[in-house]
């Protein structure tokens, strides 16, 4: 659609646009000379680098590349195509988008079919307030929903009655409902598709209905029926819940994509409003690149049964060739037996946002699938693993994630050296030797400040008190801060200590069993600490550096005194103190 609206109407668009105001209009802008500064909206951060230059009609965030003009900006922000960013920005200006007639005529259409569809919405959620939503409502109610979140989703009933919403709505509406699947005319006479259902709509960016999911309130074969696809509904692209997340949450920085209509209903009642579904069987590439399009943090959560597993090995399976840097793909496996609606009703919001705070990432849940029901100590089957995981890894586009899982996978599988390495009469005791551990290659990984900030904790607990400051003035170190507070608490200053602790204080298993659980790749202690100390001293570690480099260049003429100085400052609170 974008190639149908002339050029020149663009530039005189983003002529009359001013920036400065359609930016500050949605985040907090500060003048900063003839430009602005703002946190930038696209990625999480504490120190302000998102710049909007109003004369040179652009943004740039120099923390994470982000880029562009107007329409660039609304495309991002709010999570619309070309044509609809146009059409924001000219309804916001005053103009009228100059479609050729051909463009005219197709969006009047899909107009006139989205607008049948609302009709339906209406119609629908009246009818469950109606005398003949009784059942309906004791279902609803049943299922815990309250009035506030069934308003929110707009959640509705279709009477029994074969032709209930087609005799309702006017003769300009009948027709586009017929197209549209809403009410069949496949014997010669018109009849209602859903039919004493639970209707749920299912609403595109703008808030618009596109098609419906029913669930049955009977005894009929099918218990959840989605309308057919039409000119405004393609299944494979479209995610339910999405315009109510975008709509309750300022910012989106993560989705929690579930199963059905009500896991998504009743997370959001329980204040879990990042929470959509795909619509299908399956979530394949198309729906997986309109999630993209929002966030660059998902998190896939399904059953702990086997079709479950099933599920999130299709997901997995669908997302390798887009997995490229900076995407966070997560996996959230529940208690067989349990879905996110009944689980979060019987455990509460903060025992449940425990669980996605611990899922599984990408690369660790791939490797896990992949070598179940192997013994990685034999090598026949480390190249059973192999043979699993390179086709897997092979789709991936070259990235950094791809080099780091390629190096994750060799070290699984073990290196040809151990075996090729060895002497001749070194084989016959091979087999009652204890086998030598594969050593791994570390990986360089960027890690969240909260995690750094942990992980320093973790080698020199006697940083705890320089980490609640930092922690007590920001939101963004609650995990550390937490940390810091339980190594205070218990005046641990040594990391074996500590290391005692969480293995035999009960209370600290709970809180912190899954503190680590996101990272995939340990750093090594100097790196950890080295990136701690710029967090806490960001000038006192520029100086430490330029020290220790001093130390470093003249190291066969130090004294003791020096010698000393330069363990403290290479290494930190020894690791094997007690």
């Amino acid at each position: 659609m974008s190639g149908l609206i002339p050029q020149r109407f663009v530039e005189d668009l983003l002529d009359r646009v001013d920036l400065a105001e359609l930016v500050g209009s949605r985040i907090t802008l500060k003048k900063a000379g003839a430009n602005y500064k703002a946190c930038c909206p696209f990625h999480d951060e504490k120190t302000p680098s998102f710049n909007v230059r109003p004369d040179k009609g652009f943004y740039h965030c120099f923390g994470c590349g982000a880029h562009g003009d107007a329409i660039s900006f609304i495309r991002e922000f709010e999570g619309l195509g070309f044509t609809d960013a146009v059409e924001e920005l000219a309804r916001r200006a005053g103009l009228e988008v100059p479609y050729d007639q051909a463009a005219k005529q197709e969006i009047q259409q899909a107009r006139t079919l989205t607008d049948a569809l609302d009709f339906a919405s209406r119609f629908y959620h009246s009818a469950l307030h109606g005398p003949q939503g009784n059942f309906a409502r004791d279902y609803l109610k049943q299922r815990g929903l309250d009035i506030s979140i069934i308003q929110q989703y707009q959640v509705g009933y279709a009477p029994t009655a074969g032709t209930a919403l087609f005799d309702a709505a006017s003769k300009d509406l009948q027709g586009p409902l017929i197209e549209t699947g809403t009410v069949s005319d496949k014997y010669g006479r018109p009849r209602d598709l859903f039919r004493n259902r639970v209707m749920f709509p299912i609403r595109n960016s703008r808030g618009k209905t596109i098609a419906f999911g029913g669930r049955t309130l009977g005894d009929d074969k099918a218990k959840y029926i989605n309308s057919p696809e039409s000119d405004v509904f393609h299944k494979s692209r479209e995610i339910y819940g999405l315009f109510e997340a975008k709509q309750a949450l300022k910012q989106l920085d993560k989705l929690l994509v579930v199963e059905g209509y009500m896991d998504v209903i009743a997370l959001a009642q329980h204040g879990i409003h990042f929470a959509v579904a795909t619509l299908g069987t399956a979530t394949n590439q198309d729906s997986l690149t309109a999630l993209l399009r929002q966030v660059r943090h998902i998190v896939f959560c399904f059953d702990g049964d086997q079709a479950g597993f099933r599920a999130a090995d299709r997901a997995m399976d669908n997302a390798l060739e887009l997995m490229a840097d900076g995407l966070h793909l997560q996996f959230l496996m529940l208690p067989e037996g349990e879905d996110p609606d009944t689980l979060i009703r019987k455990e509460g919001a903060e025992a449940f946002q425990k669980r996605i705070e611990g899922a599984t990432p990408f690369s660790r849940y791939l490797f896990d699938r992949q070598s179940e029901g192997l013994d990685l100590q034999l090598p026949e089957n480390r190249g059973e693993l192999r043979a699993r995981a390179e086709p897997l890894l092979n789709k991936m586009p070259r990235s950094t994630l791809r080099d780091a899982m390629w190096h994750e996978m060799l070290r699984l599988c073990g290196g040809r050296n151990q075996w090729q390495g060895r002497k001749p009469q070194q084989w016959g005791n091979w087999k009652g030797e204890r086998r030598d551990r594969v050593t791994e290659e570390r990986i360089d990984v960027k890690l969240s400040k909260d995690s750094i900030l942990c992980l320093a904790l973790l080698e020199a607990p006697d940083l705890a008190s320089e980490v609640t400051e930092l922690a007590s003035g920001s939101r963004q170190y609650n995990q550390a801060k937490a940390f810091a507070k339980f190594i205070l608490e218990r005046e641990i200053r040594y990391r074996k200590s500590l290391i005692t602790a969480l293995a035999l204080d009960s209370q600290a298993r709970e809180e912190f069993y899954n503190l680590f659980d996101g990272i995939e790749h340990i750093p090594s202690r100097e790196s950890t600490l080295t990136a701690a100390r710029e967090l806490l001293n960001p000038n006192e570690e520029a100086a430490r550096q330029q020290k220790l480099a001093t130390l470093l260049r003249n190291f066969a003429n130090l004294t003791a005194e020096e010698r000393q100085e330069l363990r403290e400052l290479s290494g930190g609170t020894p690791e094997n103190s007690t």
